[in-house]
C-alpha cells in the first residue's frame, strides 16, 4: 500500500474539486488547474477530504496511487497559496530585466537573451541578479524555472551562471600552477 496514497486530502475552503471521465479540476481562489488522473485510480471526494484507492495491484498501480494523490495535492496548494521558485545570477556583468511578459537576460553572450514568459507564470526581477517565478502549477514554475538555469549553468571554478537560490556549487581548485 502506497504511504503517500493512502493519506486524504483535506480540501481548504473556497476550493472546489470536480471529477470525470479521468480528467481532475480543481479550482481555488488563485485560479484553476486541470489534470488527468492516471489508469488504475480511483478518487473520491467527500466530507471535504479527497482519497484515492487503486483498482488492481499491479507494480504500475502501485505507482500511479501516489503520483495521483501527490499531483492533487499540488493542485489543490496551488490553487490556494501558489508556487514560487527563485533564482540567482552570479558573475560580473551578468543582469536579468523583465519588461511585461518578456524577460531579458545578460549572461556573457555576445547577444542578451529574451525569453517570454509562459501563459500563466509570473517573474518578477529584484535588483539586476535575483529572480523570482510564481504561479499556480507546480510543474510549470519548476520547468520555467530549469529552462532559466540550463541557459548558463552555474560553473565550478568561479561560480558564474544561474543558480537556484538554495542551491549550493561545490567549487573546484583551478590549475595548481596558476598562482606562481
Amino acid at each position: 500500500m502506497s504511504r503517500i496514497g493512502r493519506k486524504a486530502i483535506p480540501v481548504p475552503q473556497g476550493v472546489s474539486i470536480e471529477t470525470g471521465a479521468g480528467e481532475i479540476r480543481v479550482r481555488g481562489p488563485k485560479g484553476e488547474l486541470a489534470g488527468k488522473l492516471p489508469p488504475a485510480v480511483e478518487m473520491q471526494v467527500a466530507d471535504g477530504e479527497v482519497t484515492f484507492a487503486r483498482t488492481e495491484e499491479r507494480k504500475t498501480a502501485r505507482a500511479f496511487h501516489g503520483l495521483a494523490r501527490a499531483m492533487v495535492a499540488n493542485m489543490v496548494v496551488g490553487v490556494t497559496r501558489g508556487f514560487s521558485r527563485e533564482l540567482t545570477i552570479e558573475g560580473v556583468g551578468y543582469r536579468a530585466e523583465s519588461s511585461g511578459k518578456k524577460l531579458t537576460l545578460s549572461l556573457g553572450f555576445s547577444h542578451p537573451v529574451v525569453i517570454d514568459v509562459p501563459e500563466g507564470l509570473t517573474v518578477s526581477v529584484e535588483g539586476t541578479n535575483k529572480i523570482k517565478i510564481d504561479g499556480v502549477d507546480r510543474e510549470r514554475v519548476g520547468q520555467f524555472a530549469a529552462e532559466l538555469r540550463g541557459i548558463r549553468p552555474p560553473e565550478p571554478y568561479k561560480g558564474k551562471g544561474v543558480r537556484y537560490s538554495d542551491e549550493r556549487i561545490r567549487r573546484k581548485v583551478g590549475k595548481a600552477g596558476a598562482g606562481s
